[in-house]
């Protein structure tokens, strides 16, 4: 009989059934042994490409949160220094590898990148309250991505164990009609 766990599905990632017993799941779900298994690795496919899907947003959000956090740090930086008359020295990033150097007296506001060739101009106080908003959605996304892959994982072994489990019952049911063919002829 094909069990499964108390979850069906996780995002959209469907939850992998175990079979525990081979031959009833087999009549039950009116298929034979080629078919469950094919059925079986067509869904490991899905589970690998829904994978490395999860595996690319992992490192997006994992190379996003110390950018915000570095822009964080400029922010607060700023802040600190407003009203004083020191002035700050920067070395910027004009584009890959090209570097400019800025003379900053007193920064009232702050551009941050948005997206999609979208700079937009903030109150340093703003600024600091939408990194801040960001840096914990981007944490809190990361979080449900590594739970997305536990549960992923955990279903691509529940399939490669239930494959096993098919393929070793089919061997063992060849294996015995072989031998009460091999009894009948003696």
């Amino acid at each position: 009989m094909a069990t499964s766990s108390s979850v069906t599905e996780r995002r959209g990632i469907p939850a992998a059934a175990f079979v525990e017993d081979v031959q009833t799941y087999l009549s039950q779900s009116a298929l034979d042994v080629n078919t469950a298994l094919s059925f079986f690795q067509e869904r490991l496919q899905q589970y690998r490409v829904v994978e490395m899907k999860l595996l690319a947003q992992q490192r997006d959000l994992q190379a996003k949160i110390p950018d915000i956090e570095k822009c964080l740090d400029v922010v607060a930086t700023l802040q600190a220094k407003k009203g004083s008359d020191e002035v700050l020295t920067a070395d910027f990033e004009v584009s890959e590898g090209i570097y400019s150097r800025a003379r900053i007296e007193d920064a009232d506001f702050v551009c941050l990148w948005l997206g999609a060739n979208v700079m937009l101009e903030y109150s340093s106080e703003e600024a600091n309250a939408l990194l801040k908003k960001n840096l914990e959605n981007a944490k809190a996304s990361l979080e449900v991505l590594v739970a997305d892959l536990q549960f992923l994982r955990d279903q691509v072994t529940i399939t490669q164990v239930t494959m096993a489990r098919v393929y070793n019952w089919d061997v063992h049911q060849r294996r015995l009609l072989q031998a009460a063919a091999a009894t009948s002829e003696s």
